[in-house]
């Protein structure tokens, strides 16, 4: 008989029954729940390729087989009753861009640093369309905040979902991103086609003096 896996959850997150039904759900659709022990309490993780709406369903049944400490911010707006009630419960935080002075990156970088334990999750491609490049937001968030950047894959190629590994940031963006390119490799997206090349977003010269 095959012997079945143990459940893969967060440090000192201990399985539960919900989270023991995420894994088993995970599982009925054919997929596999990774975690690569984290280095730290605190992550922000870049979540790729996002490229269907289908990409939803192994992603929060992946948060409840884990039990990690997933949150991710969205406008204040986006959390008025009722629909703030399922934002919230699947890890949502609201931020208001106006009171945090227009900074949306220092402003998380706060919310981070108030927080024990986290998993801030972002989609950089910004977009379920293709893109030719990642929106480096999360790269920054991380670099501000001193947290290493969780891969996060969903890999409807080898059906598995979750964190595949680590990179620290160390200000040297293409470095970085080449690193996440090689934890990435082999990837593939839900719609193939619509999954760009994982590059940064070029520099606004405007903003850079170029």
């Amino acid at each position: 008989m095959p012997v079945t896996p143990p459940p893969v959850t967060w440090p000192d997150h201990p399985p539960t029954l919900m989270s023991r039904l995420g894994t088993r759900a995970l599982r009925l659709i054919g997929w596999t729940p990774v975690l690569a022990p984290p280095p730290a309490r605190k992550l922000v993780a870049c979540v790729a390729p996002h490229t269907s709406n289908w990409d939803f369903w192994p992603g929060i049944f992946w948060v409840w087989a884990t039990r990690s400490p997933v949150k991710f911010v969205a406008k204040h707006s986006l959390f008025r009753f009722p629909a703030g009630v399922f934002m919230r419960a699947v890890g949502g935080v609201p931020l208001d861009r106006r009171r945090a002075g227009g900074n949306f990156v220092d402003a998380v970088v706060d919310m981070i640093a108030a927080q024990k334990e986290i998993m801030l999750v972002v989609a950089p491609e910004g977009t379920r369309d293709r893109t030719e490049h990642w929106k480096t937001g999360f790269y920054y968030m991380a670099l501000e905040a001193g947290t290493p950047i969780a891969v996060t894959v969903l890999d409807w190629g080898r059906r598995r979902v979750g964190v595949v590994g680590y990179v620290q940031p160390t200000g040297d963006i293409e470095a970085d991103f080449a690193a996440i390119r090689e934890l990435m490799r082999g990837v593939k997206a839900h719609t193939p086609a619509d999954f760009g090349p994982i590059v940064p977003r070029p520099a606004d010269p405007a903003k850079t003096g170029g």
